[in-house]
């Protein structure tokens, strides 16, 4: 600290472009950032505050302005919030803070004021800053629960960079089940935007639901999301594998895992039913429930008659 004469000048000559070598420590290895120091150049910032004087002492106080700086806009919340903008804006944040502290900078610098000059002019620009930074375009969010989402990155004032969805790669497994014979589809879809330059790679294991890598062989590569299995068959049971790129880079990977119903176990099902039926003693139906007791009707000779033949057609079908 400085004393000042009774001009308001320092005592003794002093570099308007000097501070005490903590506080340049201070400000060039704090881990702890904030949209100011992550904006604003500490040179600008030193001399900003070089002719901070305390009121209350009348002496200069390199160190309070600092903490005056903290308090206004490192530590507020509201500025922190407000400088959570979208990817790429983070420069639009430096032009709206640049245009509050420069200014100051320029009048203030090699020059005395009074500790209450700075808190009024610091803090007008910490509420200029909030109510043109909060009109930014915000981020669009993070979709999950996977792949890496460039364009769902939100800039960070604490950590002067954006920080990603942190979804894995890997979505979780979708089942499908199809008729055997029937036709299935699978779409490569995502919720969040992907790049105009994509590439989409699809790829098969057989006969098993996984997500390891290497039990995937390609099936096919291109530009087409849609992959389409006209008619369905026991081979084409197992685990498909959608994986998106960009450029060299993998975005996202979907999973799809595919069951096979056969026809001939949906048949013997049925007739399995009908049989069953008909060994219902002497040949008559369950009561119906809520019906009148011992309800029991016969069969008509219409319906043994097919009844015989579905258990014949069982009959044939079990043996070949």
């Amino acid at each position: 600290m400085d004393k000042v004469t009774a001009r308001g000048e320092p005592s003794l000559p002093l570099d308007g472009r000097l501070v005490h070598n903590g506080v340049l420590t201070s400000l060039l290895f704090n881990p702890s950032l904030s949209c100011y120091q992550c904006l604003i150049d500490v040179e600008d910032s030193v001399r900003l505050c070089w002719g901070h004087i305390l009121t209350e002492n009348n002496v200069r106080n390199v160190d309070s302005c600092f903490r005056k700086l903290d308090r206004i806009f490192n530590n507020n919340n509201k500025v922190i919030v407000a400088g959570r903008v979208g990817k790429g804006y983070d420069k639009q944040l430096k032009k709206i803070l640049d245009a509050e502290i420069l200014p100051m900078v320029g009048e203030f610098d090699g020059k005395l004021n009074n500790d209450t000059v700075y808190e009024e002019r610091l803090q007008t620009a910490a509420d200029n800053f909030i109510a043109a930074a909060s009109k930014l375009p915000r981020v669009s969010g993070c979709f999950p629960p996977c792949g890496f989402q460039k364009a769902g990155a939100v800039y960070n004032c604490i950590t002067c960079q954006y920080d990603s969805c942190e979804f894995p790669l890997d979505c979780p497994v979708k089942e499908i089940s199809v008729m055997e014979h029937n036709r299935t589809r699978m779409w490569c879809s995502v919720p969040f935007p992907l790049p105009r330059d994509i590439e989409v790679i699809w790829r098969y294991a057989a006969e098993v639901k996984t997500q390891q890598v290497d039990q995937f062989k390609e099936v096919t590569a291109g530009v087409d999301r849609l992959y389409s299995i006209p008619s369905a068959s026991l081979q084409h049971q197992g685990t498909y594998q959608c994986e998106i790129y960009t450029g060299q880079h993998s975005i996202v990977r979907l999973y799809y895992h595919v069951t096979v119903t056969p026809r001939v176990v949906v048949g013997h099902t049925e007739l399995q039913e009908i049989f069953d039926l008909s060994l219902l003693p002497g040949g008559r139906f369950v009561p119906v429930p809520g019906g009148p007791p011992h309800s029991l009707f016969l069969l008509s000779p219409v319906l043994l008659i097919v009844c015989l033949t579905a258990l014949l057609l069982l009959l044939f079908l079990s043996l070949g």
